[in-house]
């Protein structure tokens, strides 16, 4: 009784729906997870290079490294966090929120990695915060679907089919095309893979979640076929996603990586949930404005926190977007010197993420 009257007052009180609240409350603890993980991950993917061939030039040694299993399955818990909060609330609410996890993210890199965060690293941990705020406060309610065919329809809709299409051919144009040739260069090759998957496997999930969400309450949605072509789906995006992702934390900076992969990755996302989910639909123009401001809030703070996050008082460092070669388990070169690699860097998810399953 006192937890219903407590639900109440908190519905009632900021105005978002009971199932926004609990899929705010899985976003946010998915992010306190994969925060963690991307440096547990990073770590290993560092300590796994060192022994064995890198990831990034299509080396799998990091799946016998322990430490990467751990960082994997902390990620694993809060990538089923992010799924269920899917389940709950639309896209444009719960993807966003993942730039929370550059804030656990930042704190973790000053402690394991004895990093430090400049003043202007604070003030875009804050920025994250208030932009995330924003969209929470103004978020659609998510839409009332009572089968797995309902969404079905939703995703063969013209429109939808018309973004997947061009999602697919400029994927698989970067993969055969790009890749080969400048994927160890150009940052965006590997990131723009990420992104384009990376979009479609969070309808996807948002799918397969929303069928587990009504089997669960007694309205069976495993007997569709549907409810299973979602599933392969989101296996596919996931696997493509993971090992993409890996390559590009591999070879590039991450405090290049990061802010880059959120825009393109929660840009793409918004922008598919909007096709397909249709969102803006039950908003008016003002609360679309106002999300969107608070959309480009995060965007400033995740760009600001990754810019500064090598930054002490008074000198600014070149962080260069490959990583260096020789650089050493304990980000030492040959002679001594501190060097600025990729597993120095601030990780950052997305449905989702990416290497994560919304993500990856």
């Amino acid at each position: 009784m006192g937890g219903e009257r407590l639900g109440s007052w908190v519905v009632s009180y900021t105005g978002m729906s009971a199932d926004n609240i609990k899929g705010l409350l899985l976003a946010v603890s998915s992010s306190l997870f994969i925060g963690a993980s991307f440096i547990v991950k990073k770590k290993g993917l560092k300590k796994a290079g060192a022994s064995g061939v890198r990831a990034g030039v299509g080396g799998y040694s990091y799946l016998l490294e322990p430490l990467w299993w751990i960082g994997m399955i902390t990620m694993i818990v809060g990538e089923v966090a992010n799924f269920a909060a899917y389940a709950f609330a639309p896209a444009i609410l719960v993807t966003p929120l993942g730039a929370l996890s550059i804030i656990i993210s930042a704190v973790l890199a000053r402690i394991i990695l004895r990093e430090n965060l400049h003043i202007f690293g604070i003030l875009g941990c804050i920025l994250c915060v208030v932009g995330s705020t924003t969209i929470v406060l103004h978020a659609p309610p998510e839409r009332e679907i009572e089968s797995v065919a309902e969404v079905w329809d939703l995703a063969t809709e013209p429109a939808f089919l018309l973004y997947a299409a061009v999602v697919l051919a400029a994927a698989f144009v970067l993969i055969f095309h790009f890749v080969p040739q400048y994927g160890q260069t150009h940052i965006m090759v590997y990131i723009g893979v990420c992104s384009l998957f990376g979009s479609l496997s969070v309808m996807s999930v948002k799918a397969l979640g929303i069928a587990l969400k009504l089997t669960f309450s007694g309205m069976n949605q495993l007997v569709y076929p549907q409810t299973w072509v979602f599933t392969l789906v989101v296996i596919a995006c996931i696997l493509t996603q993971m090992n993409y992702l890996n390559k590009a934390l591999d070879t590039f900076n991450t405090a290049v990586v990061s802010p880059i992969y959120y825009t393109m990755f929660t840009s793409l996302t918004i922008l598919a949930s909007v096709i397909m989910f249709k969102d803006w639909d039950r908003q008016n123009p003002t609360q679309i404005v106002t999300e969107m401001c608070g959309f480009v809030t995060i965007l400033s703070g995740t760009f600001l926190l990754h810019k500064t996050k090598d930054m002490v008082d008074g000198l600014q460092p070149h962080l260069p977007i490959r990583i260096p070669k020789h650089a050493e388990e304990d980000s030492y070169g040959a002679e001594g010197i501190p060097l600025r690699s990729a597993a120095d860097g601030i990780p950052l998810r997305s449905p989702r993420s990416t290497e994560s399953f919304r993500s990856t």
